[in-house]
């Protein structure tokens, strides 16, 4: 019975989130083989690698919401598509399309809502663009966009960062280009957030 016992409390130790036990390396965080450049400058960086089809980045949108009205003030956030396959390419085109067009504000949680909640089939440039118009954006404008130089190379940019970036799966959270963790390693979505804010802490002791 104390066999049992000591067996059952060691294994809920294990799944206690982040933030009930002490932050370790290897568990709740891993540190790149080779650290990143970051596009934030002076700030830490964190950026999101996520898939717009993806609906564990679906359910994480909202946390990270209310994460980047209080994040702290040397903290940048940053979005970049993740591309594990040919596939997902499609959906970094959409990303850079909005950037690019500025109509990220417009239609990043409209997609989101439109892939998860509507169950719309977007899977051409045609779609997108006549599904950006319905939102009032220029129909002509996405679709020449889309297809781009200037998109497809910010796309490749993103495939090639996806490698360096050490991940196989998404949403992964990058800190100041040195430290991978997602969900699953923090212990939930709402510790997900404090080891961020731990993580970005311990990058900025480090710089």
């Amino acid at each position: 019975m104390k066999r049992i016992l000591f067996t059952c409390l060691a294994f809920c130790l294990l799944c206690l989130p982040a933030s009930a036990q002490e932050v370790a390396e290897g568990v709740n965080f891993v540190r790149l083989a080779e650290p990143q450049s970051v596009q934030t400058g002076q700030k830490i960086e964190v950026l999101e690698l996520f898939w717009y089809k993806c609906p564990h980045c679906y359910k994480l949108e909202p946390y990270l919401k209310r994460w980047l009205k209080n994040k702290p003030d040397n903290v940048e956030y940053v979005r970049m598509p993740a591309i594990l396959n040919n596939s997902w390419a499609f959906d970094a085109h959409a990303f850079y399309t909005m950037e690019a067009l500025g109509l990220t504000k417009l239609l990043h949680d409209a997609y989101f809502n439109a892939i998860h909640e509507e169950r719309k089939r977007i899977f051409t440039p045609e779609h997108f663009a006549d599904w950006a118009a319905t939102h009032g954006a220029d129909r002509q404008a996405v679709l020449e966009t889309f297809t781009s130089f200037g998109v497809s190379t910010k796309v490749t940019y993103a495939s090639d960062m996806t490698r360096r970036y050490q991940t196989n799966g998404v949403p992964t959270i990058i800190v100041d280009g040195i430290y991978q963790t997602k969900v699953s390693m923090a212990g939930g979505s709402n510790e997900l957030i404090d080891l961020i804010n731990h993580l970005a802490a311990k990058a900025q002791e480090e710089r």
